[in-house]
């Protein structure tokens, strides 16, 4: 390429020292974040000569148009660095976790004076507990289930400063212990979340011990009511252990980690033993794996999986030494703030337990390649059935769909939405605040919307999904949406691109120069993509819309209140919640909040 020399001579004057280097296209995307303790050694070895390099890297050195690098003080900071660029950009090039997605956690507020339980996707440092991650939500809904069943906790927005009269249903029926009533105690609400959560640790021995402790004082101090529903709880929490698989009582605190590899994609198992049982596994699927070493490939899920874990194991079983072994293990010690050993076991039952291990990744990657095999199958059949009913001239590889969401015109927006051979590819997803029609006209939206797409796909805006032209566009509306968009295109200079209207009541399909609407076949795979895809597009859109209204809704609320300004508006939000524990909180209450007056504290009362 013109480039190569100029980038081998930058290579040639990097520093020698550690950092992060990152790989950029023609287009200036990311395509490549890697690590070294010598960034000019490590950088220059991609410009040695061709018969040196495996077929993964020529084809990354072709698409190289330019070369950053950010110095670190050492391999460690390198590492944490590298990791978080892989996860905001994603590049090809790296081996990535698959879907691009955070996957959810629970979350045990422990910074709340009667702690909640809930789930997220992001772990933040507010003083709460986190669990997890979870590759499955029902898997996790489930777990919170089993854990309200056990050890009963609240899920209202009450203020438990405030008592209510009656309680609600849940407490009725045991699923909740009443604090909004003062049917307990803050100090017995927080040892039923600190149970709770020692649950969730795996330490069922030393749940059941409390338990039995709290039932014999109670039973000591003539509570027999008390006795009796902590025995049944007792119960309930030994049926439980006793369906956990018992695996070894010498390992306390481990993570067994394997994988399977097959046509280019990774599934990694991992097993989660605590206190000698197996209390869980979860599987990842990586991608970007096809010409990576084993050793690498470990080490990207290793910093990948535990730079969002909640918890960090006393020693983590592998296959084998991963890439970069002890810087891992020194940052593993570093999150842990204790000892974390990564090791390969040779024999006895840590091998074994890495043998089932690798038997559960193998046959999980082979019931995921039939699933995607069969997706595949079907989108290939809906796609062809599209092309044919639609007339198309190609099959529409790139279908983009695109909706508005706005009540009589107020918080409108518009949703773009990709689907790549069938698939949705969530990354290229793209949502617009309408700006500049005024009033309920869905029409005018939607050519707004559409003319800021191909704008930006040939001006300084342009991103790679804006950058890539649609096969097929998807409108969701009838003909009105369908001539303003065709006007659009054709003032842009679009040719060549299909677009069509997908009415939804009776699902009529409305095309370029016909005035009668086409209806495709109820029941053929290309109207249920279709339906699919026009579906995705509503929610998307609707999400935002109800985003935007509901902080307008706050944002007004508190700014109609004298003294009240962005600062102290955001300090009260971040201190009470939700504008709702605002209005309930007391002039007191007000007035300790960080920022604020008693003056001002007595402004907003009165306000709200």
């Amino acid at each position: 390429m013109a480039e190569f020399g100029e980038l081998g001579a930058r290579a040639a004057q990097l520093p020698c020292q550690p950092g992060v280097y990152i790989m950029k296209d023609a287009a200036g995307r990311v395509i490549y974040v890697g690590k070294a303790n010598s960034l000019r050694s490590r950088v220059r070895s991609y410009f040695q000569p061709a018969n040196s390099h495996t077929p993964k890297v020529l084809r990354l050195r072709e698409s190289i148009a330019d070369l950053e690098f950010i110095v670190t003080s050492s391999e460690l900071e390198a590492l944490i660095l590298e990791c978080t660029l892989i996860k905001r950009h994603q590049p090809r090039y790296n081996v990535r976790l698959k879907d691009e997605k955070r996957y959810p956690f629970i979350r045990v507020g422990l910074n709340e004076e009667f702690p909640t339980v809930t789930t997220v996707r992001r772990i933040a440092q507010d003083g709460a507990r986190y669990f997890g991650p979870y590759t499955s939500s029902w898997a996790m809904h489930e777990t919170l289930d089993l854990l309200r069943r056990l050890f009963p906790y609240r899920t209202c927005g009450e203020d438990m400063e405030r008592h209510r009269e009656r309680a609600c249903l849940y407490y009725h029926i045991r699923r909740c212990p009443g604090p909004c009533i003062g049917a307990c105690t803050r100090e017995e609400y927080r040892e039923i979340v600190d149970q709770l959560c020692l649950f969730l640790e795996g330490k069922g021995a030393q749940v059941l011990r409390g338990l039995r402790n709290r039932m014999a004082a109670a039973a000591e101090a003539l509570q027999y009511e008390r006795a009796a529903s902590l025995r049944d709880q007792i119960q309930a929490v030994e049926r439980v252990i006793e369906r956990q698989k018992v695996v070894s009582a010498s390992l306390t605190d481990h993570d067994v980690i394997a994988f399977a590899r097959s046509n280019g994609s990774a599934c990694v198992q991992v097993f989660f033993l605590r206190e000698g049982f197996l209390i869980g596994r979860e599987y990842f699927v990586l991608e970007g794996t096809s010409e990576e070493q084993d050793s690498e490939i470990l080490g990207s899920f290793l910093e990948q999986f535990y730079s969002e874990a909640a918890h960090i194991p006393a020693e983590v079983i592998v296959p084998q030494v991963p890439d970069s072994a002890l810087v891992i293990a020194s940052w593993l010690r570093e999150r842990r703030g204790r000892k974390v050993t990564v090791k390969v076991p040779h024999r006895g039952e840590k091998r074994d337990l890495l043998h089932m291990a690798q038997e559960n990744a193998t046959a999980t990657l082979a019931s995921l390649r039939a699933e995607w095999e069969a997706d595949e199958g079907r989108a290939v059949t809906s796609l062809e059935e599209l092309r044919t009913q639609l007339g198309l001239a190609e099959t529409p590889a790139r279908i983009e769909c695109y909706d508005i969401s706005n009540i009589q015109g107020n918080h409108a927006v518009g949703s773009m939405v990709v689907f790549v051979k069938g698939v949705a590819r969530k990354s290229d997803y793209r949502r617009f605040r309408i700006r500049t029609v005024q009033g309920a006209n869905d029409f005018a939206m939607m050519a707004e919307v559409l003319r800021r797409r191909f704008r930006a796909a040939a001006g300084a805006e342009r991103d790679e999904s804006f950058g890539t032209k649609p096969d097929l566009i998807v409108l969701d509306g009838g003909k009105g949406q369908l001539n303003a968009v065709l006007a659009v295109l054709q003032e842009m200079g679009v040719e060549d691109t299909a677009v069509i209207g997908l009415a939804k009541e009776n699902e009529d399909v409305y095309l370029p120069g016909r005035s009668a609407p086409l209806q495709l076949a109820r029941g053929s795979q290309g109207l249920f993509l279709l339906q699919r895809i026009r579906d995705e597009a509503h929610r998307f859109a609707l999400r935002y819309h109800q985003k935007l209204r509901s902080r307008a809704a706050t944002r007004s609320e508190l700014e109609d209140v004298p003294g009240i300004g962005p600062k102290r508006r955001r300090a009260l939000l971040k201190h009470f919640g939700s504008l709702d524990a605002v209005r309930k909180a007391s002039v007191e209450e007000l007035a300790s909040a960080p920022g604020m007056t008693r003056k001002a504290a007595e402004a907003i009362r009165e306000s709200l």
